[in-house]
This record gives structure tokens, sequence and C-alpha cells, in this order.
């Protein structure tokens, strides 16, 4: 009697667990997220992004190792966050996509370019920050689908490769931070440059009218 019911709470135990396991976990990556995100990676003290999570510092150094290895968990944990935060989905909307993109870039930009700081310095950051760049590539060309029309081959590329320049992360940093832009100025510039990338084929045709002669 006792033997079985000891069997039946075995599994319950086993499930609590790896539940609790999970939600420290979870703990410690918003903490160091938090932690990383706004200061400088020289700055940031394991200890207390462990008593952040309620925590002990050997608990933080089990689950992750080293301070790099943490960063590097951290970033990826936001990286998974942001994709299931910006969904891609074909639109015609093109000031409205922007708007939504600005969202995302206002809440966590400065700690994005804290991140992209690390890059040249931690590997493993540099790997997540390339497909970051990937998935930013595959967005641009997902949500603005409609604009690249039936482009194909180079015309398609240079294109797309304009839209993704004009939606980038730095793109929003000169204009909001550097030249201090009102939001709405921004997005309206950006969203200006996302319509104005015309195809190799009207610039092809500009450039024949321009040529000596023509």
């Amino acid at each position: 009697m006792n033997m079985s019911s000891s069997s039946k709470k075995r599994p319950y135990s086993m499930i609590a667990r790896a539940e609790a396991a999970a939600a420290t976990g979870e703990r410690l990556l918003a903490a160091a997220w938090r932690h990383f995100a706004t200061r400088p990676y020289e700055e940031v003290r394991l200890r207390e992004v462990a008593a952040e999570a309620e925590v002990t510092a050997q608990t933080l150094h089990a689950r992750f190792g080293s301070k790099e290895e943490l960063f590097a968990a951290a970033y990826r944990w936001f990286g998974q966050d942001e994709a299931a935060s910006r969904p891609a989905t074909p639109t015609s909307d093109v000031r409205a996509a922007v708007a939504q993109l600005f969202d995302r870039y206002e809440q966590h930009g400065q700690a994005i370019l804290r991140m992209l700081s690390q890059e040249e310095q931690i590997p493993a950051v540099r790997q997540m920050t390339d497909a970051g760049r990937e998935y930013h590539r595959t967005w641009a060309q997902t949500t603005f689908a409609p604009l690249l029309g039936d482009l194909r081959g180079q015309a398609r590329q240079r294109r797309l490769t304009a839209i993704v320049i004009a939606t980038d992360l730095l793109v929003w940093k000169i204009l909001r931070l550097d030249m201090k832009l009102m939001r709405e100025q921004a997005e309206s510039t950006v969203a200006d440059m996302v319509l104005a990338s015309p195809p190799v084929e009207h610039l092809s045709e500009r450039a024949k009218r321009t040529e000596p002669g023509a």
C-alpha cells in the first residue's frame, strides 16, 4: 500500500521539480536581460542578477556557467520573445507596419544597441546578432511583399535590400537618438524611404534618360 502510494507521488514530485526549475531559469534570464540591457557588460554583477531572481550565485553558475554564457543565453531568450512579438504578415499598409516596428524599437532599441556593442568581443553574441539580421531581412521580405510585386532576380534583391536598410535598427537610432526627431517624424521618414525604394528597372530607365545624348 505504501509502495503504491509512493510510486503515485513520484511522478507528481518530478513534474513539480521540473516546473520549479523552469521557473527559476525564466527568472534568471529575465533578470539577466534587465541588467545587461541597461548597464555596460563590465558593470553587471552575477550576484546581483542572482539576488534579483531570488536564487543563490551558486544556482546561477550551475545553470548558466560563466558571465559570457549567461549574457548569450539572455540575449537568445530576448530574441525568441522578439521574434514572437514581431510576426511577419504581408501588408500593403506600409505606415502601419513601420509603426509596429517602431513600437519594438522604442521599447527595446537601446538595449539591442547595447547587445550589438558586444558582438565583436563575444562570439556567441555575434552568432545571434547575425541571426537577428537574417530574421529582419526575412521579416522585411514577407511584410513588404506587395512592394516587391513581380520583381525577380537582381531587381528584387536590390529593392529588398533598400527596404531592409530603411527599416534597420540603426536608421531608427540615427533618426530618434542622434537627430532627436519626434517619433511621428521618424516613422514618416522611414515609411517614405520604404515607399520610395524603386525597382531596378525604374532606376535603369532614369539612368538612360540622364546619359549624354539621351
